[in-house]
């Protein structure tokens, strides 16, 4: 529901976003939206909400962190539209995660067709084999599937 002002009402905001509610309270808590209170302590949420929901969406689908949108959307106005000198720093911003996240991708394509598509089944030759937990020694998570870590550097294997 729109009230006098042209203020969303949660629900319509999450039904216009395609966000759940519970999601907008999220996004609130951690400062990406905004609202105000009626005197029934209701949220409110200006309409340019749906916009910044949609950069917030955007943004997760390439893979940034939501501490990455909101440092993006502090440099933002609150009560606006950005203009496209504001939207284009962003932006810039952006490109280089953007790239780095695609060149992530891209080695973890190589890899896994690469393994996949060799048919060896050798643990030993695998350039992804990790005997006695060697990896772990340079932190959590698939070690030799991030480049820094790559027991065979690109072009060897």
């Amino acid at each position: 529901m729109t009230d006098r002002d042209g203020r969303l009402a949660i629900g319509e905001l999450a039904a216009r976003s395609g966000v759940a509610p519970s999601a907008l309270r999220y996004y609130e808590e951690l400062g990406l939206i905004h609202s105000e209170r009626t005197a029934g302590n209701q949220r409110r949420y200006p309409r340019t909400a749906l916009r910044r929901v949609a950069f917030v969406r955007a943004a997760q689908q390439v893979g940034l962190s939501l501490e990455e949108v909101r440092a993006a959307l502090d440099r933002l106005p609150v009560d606006r539209a950005p203009s496209a000198t504001e939207w284009n720093a962003v932006a810039r911003t952006w490109q280089r995660r953007i790239e780095d996240r695609i060149a992530e991708l891209e080695r973890l394509k190589e890899r896994l067709t690469g393994c996949i598509g060799c048919g060896c089944l050798s643990l030993r030759k695998c350039g992804l084999y990790n005997p006695h937990d060697a990896a772990g020694k340079h932190g959590p998570g698939a070690r030799y599937l991030m480049e820094e870590d790559d027991p065979e550097p690109a072009g060897t294997r």
